[in-house]
């Protein structure tokens, strides 16, 4: 059996991915703050909680760990894009609520997942970072979401490094314009203002990125992988 947890599985990526990983013989636990969501998703083992609060998350793994034994698995997902403008004109709010999902919310998964995977017989397992290409690349009045990944690639390098002696791998996917509620706003900005809609990935392609990722064995790991639409204006001028 291969155990997993999928975080912010009730849309987008997090959705998709669920619904690949079961496809592909995973018990998956989803995880969102949407319980009904949740319940539609075929096979999925419901957790709801939401991981900007530590003691949920913690209450929701150890959930999952007792119904299922074990955890091979965490696509680290939940993430959170409040609305653009430059940092003088963001509301507090919302800084604080990118940082308690995109940052915090990571975190505390991570740590959960960290934990389970040190203490079960065999040792090991694996952690897939959401990160973002806004980390390298910063997209116009993004400081809250742009900020919160950079972390994120950071937090991804030090669980690598911390779970060598654990059997514990750790790697991150940085997506560039996968089809969300997210983008399909953006989109629309763009339509309203005469500027053409930005080009696009499915989310499937994103979720089977993932799956790629996480069907390796222990000894291999994609540290970082760069997953975008072909003609994204991400490198140089392209």
């Amino acid at each position: 059996m291969k155990a997993a947890i999928v975080t912010g599985a009730s849309s987008g990526i997090g959705l998709a991915t669920a619904q690949a990983l079961i496809a592909d013989g995973w018990t998956v636990g989803v995880l969102a703050r949407r319980k009904a969501a949740l319940e539609t998703i075929d096979g999925g083992i419901v957790l709801p909680c939401d991981v900007s609060d530590p003691e949920a998350v913690e209450a929701a793994f150890n959930d999952f760990v007792g119904e299922v034994g074990q955890l091979d698995l965490l696509f680290n997902n939940a993430g959170i894009f409040v609305p653009a403008a430059p940092i003088d004109e963001v509301p507090l709010e919302d800084w604080h609520a990118s940082v308690g999902v995109n940052l915090n919310g990571m975190f505390y998964a991570a740590r959960a997942a960290f934990k389970q995977m040190r203490a079960q017989a065999p040792q090991g397992g694996r952690i897939i970072n959401n990160g973002s290409i806004s980390a390298h690349s910063p997209r116009e009045g993004a400081v809250c979401y742009t900020t919160t990944k950079h972390a994120i690639s950071w937090l991804t390098r030090q669980i690598s490094l911390d779970g060598r002696p654990f059997d514990i791998a750790c790697g991150q996917i940085d997506i560039g314009n996968a089809r969300t509620g997210i983008l399909d706003d953006i989109a629309e900005a763009a339509q309203v203002k005469g500027d053409p809609s930005p080009p696009m990935i499915s989310a499937d392609d994103a979720a089977n990125a993932v799956v790629h990722m996480a069907g390796l064995p222990l000894n291999a790991n994609v540290q970082t992988m760069t997953l975008m639409a072909t003609k994204m204006p991400y490198v140089g001028r392209g």
